[in-house]
């Protein structure tokens, strides 16, 4: 055999290992299809399985008192094939305790004492609550007698806490108004792949809850309002009929309606002028959280997602001195109409959403705490960012622990797209690169090139974001430009049906898109989620041939990104030609480009547009 046909059936059969070599799977997550809970098309396995719980939860808060006071009792269901010898159960608001992991600086007014758990029983039998000693944020709680499989077991908890005067992702907006996040004991999530949920809650990392029946009842003064996940079951009881009457209105046009006045709040014409207890409900969902305030403006529409459903209602709650929050309706309601008809192009799967004033930029199960900014194009973006949650991870139950880019990435993606169509392409690509590329691509550090399969639960700081939001958006767009509108919605759509209610991983995700596909994207998948790349591309060189011209491409950063070369001819015209991803397949390392042409080319340039490149000085090329 001749030593060059020698060479070129080894690049082949070395190129052929590439496209068929498995993505690289941890131990425990190999363990789940070997057990048959995850299926190697990117479906459910016919093992799959996980718990649930019931949840009812009795809250008082008398603003301005700090102290929160709750009970709850709480169905646990083991589905799982295993026996339980205890539950781990997450206090996520220890955080607040000095000398609790963090990874944000606290000040004074964010400390507080954490959670005190007053009484705990189960199986009505009550037993001695230790409190954790290395990890603030879960414990273990230890039963008498195993929790067998396809059994449950019942708890009952009460506690209290001080809401911290430093408001972030919950706690006191002002003395009389307090968003409640985290704010009650729960059994965290066991799973196929790494049993219990242990990770420490640092206010980095989000969330990773089961999918869980809630009832909450919240006692508060009179004349103040309460906003929260889920339906309200009791409006006559605690709201004036008047008000009953607008919401009732709300519910049946696309316009903004004023619910409930600064003024009518101040002289107590809202609610019942008694203490009332506020209920509320919500099905299959991973989380509750919740708004109280005696002087927020209260302001509701409606949307129809879907001929089918009712109407979502849409709500929002802020200071009427707020300008930007005087137009929140407009944008929440825009906001879930647009993902629910073009991306993702599912009908928003709740029956509300809650637009609350607060300080964190935050999401929670149809609700959000958004703080106020003077420009109401950068409150817009914000917004949708956090609505685009809706659907990662609230419909998917994303675990944001160890896989934030499932989370993110797509919030951040569908952030771009609708972006798109409310400012243009140009403006919106202006914003997505200025805050969600530009600080990554421009930055050498190492930490910046770490994979982003990476577990977020051992990443901080900007190794952390750039992995979740902006380096995981651009491989989903790349893919989109490389399948197409069409298809990579269906790919989309495939997973969302799939896995929505449940709990899925990477591997589930990169799966189903292979098999929905018909194509085996590992090798994107392996270059862009699993490697320490970048993207950074360079002309090498340009020849011309009897056809018109060749361009030689190196990816020195590795990253399979697309690009647009922008030529431009002797005479004046120019040309942009586009390439995909697909050119990368065969060789990540180099590209050629032919451009067929009987016009002389004066210069060449690669533009990346969103898909920013490290190094620009070597993306031209001019003729001598």
């Amino acid at each position: 055999m001749q030593k060059k046909t020698f060479i070129v059936i080894c690049s082949m059969l070395l190129v052929i290992q590439i496209f068929a070599q498995p993505l690289y799977m941890p131990r425990n997550i190999k363990k789940a299809y070997t057990q048959q809970t995850r299926s190697a098309n990117g479906m459910p396995g016919v093992h799959y399985w996980q718990n649930t719980g019931n949840y009812a939860i009795a809250l008082q808060v008398s603003p301005p008192s700090r102290t929160v006071r709750g009970s709850e009792d709480i169905t646990y269901f083991n589905n799982s094939p295993d026996s339980l010898a205890y539950l781990i159960i997450k206090l996520i608001l220890n955080i607040h305790k000095p000398g609790a992991l963090r990874y944000n600086d606290a000040s004074a007014n964010y400390l507080t004492s954490g959670v005190h758990i007053d009484k705990v029983s189960v199986n009505g039998k009550t037993i001695e609550w230790q409190e954790p000693n290395y990890h603030a944020t879960w414990q273990a709680l230890r039963f008498p007698q195993k929790l067998m499989p396809k059994d449950s077991v019942q708890l009952h908890i009460d506690w209290h806490y001080d809401a911290s005067l430093e408001s972030g992702r919950e706690g006191m907006i002002d003395s009389t108004t307090f968003y409640l996040a985290y704010f009650y004991p729960r059994v965290a999530v066991y799973d196929d792949y790494n049993g219990w949920d242990k990770e420490d809650f640092t206010d980095q990392q989000e969330f990773y809850n089961d999918f869980n029946n809630y009832r909450l009842q919240v006692t508060v003064p009179k004349n103040f309002v309460v906003w929260a996940t889920g339906n309200l079951n009791n409006p006559k009881e605690v709201l004036a009929p008047n008000i009953i009457e607008r919401l009732e209105q709300a519910q049946e046009t696309d316009s903004a309606i004023s619910i409930a006045t600064l003024n009518e709040m101040l002289q107590g014409k809202v609610t019942q002028q008694k203490n009332n207890t506020w209920k509320f409900s919500a099905d299959n969902i991973t989380d509750m959280a919740l708004c109280v305030s005696d002087h927020y403006v209260w302001d509701a529409a409606s949307i129809a997602v879907t001929p089918n459903r009712e109407r979502v209602s849409v709500q929002s709650a802020y200071n009427d001195t707020a300008k930007d929050f005087h137009q929140m309706i407009n944008f929440a309601h825009h906001a879930i109409d647009w993902f629910s008809k073009n991306w993702p192009g599912v009908p928003y799967p709740f029956p509300k959403i809650t637009v609350c004033q607060g300080y964190a930029d935050m999401e929670y199960p149809m609700m959000v705490n958004d703080g106020t900014n003077d420009d109401p194009v950068f409150s817009r973006f914000v917004a949708e960012h956090e609505i685009a949650h809706s659907y990662f991870p609230f419909y998917m139950g994303i675990n944001e622990n160890r896989f934030g880019f499932m989370d993110e990435g797509w919030a951040t993606t569908f952030e771009y797209l609708i972006g798109q169509a409310d400012l243009g392409p140009k403006v919106a690509a202006n914003f997505y690169q200025s805050f969600r590329v530009r600080s990554w691509i421009n930055d050498p550090s190492a930490e910046e090139d770490i994979p982003i399969i990476t577990p977020a639960n051992i990443l901080r700081g900007l190794a952390y974001g750039n992995n979740a939001y902006g380096k995981a958006s651009l491989g989903y767009l790349a893919v989109k430009d490389m399948l197409g509108d069409d298809l990579f919605k269906k790919c989309l759509h495939t997973y969302m049906n799939r896995w929505h209610g449940k709990h899925p991983f990477p591997w589930d995700f990169f799966n189903t898109f292979n098999d929905a596909s018909g194509q085996n994207l590992n090798w994107f998948w392996q270059n862009w989620y699993f490697t320490n790349g970048y993207i950074d591309l360079a002309i090498q060189n340009v020849t011309k041939n009897s056809k018109g011209y060749t361009v030689s491409i190196n990816n020195i950063g590795g990253f399979d990104a697309p690009f647009d070369v922008m030529v431009t001819y002797t005479d004046g015209s120019t040309d942009a030609i586009h390439q995909n991803a697909f050119i990368w397949k065969t060789n990540e390392k180099q590209a050629s480009i032919a451009i067929e042409t009987n016009k002389s080319i004066q210069s060449l340039k690669i533009d990346g547009g969103i898909f920013m490149d490290a190094n620009t000085k070597d993306n031209s090329w001019q003729a001598q």
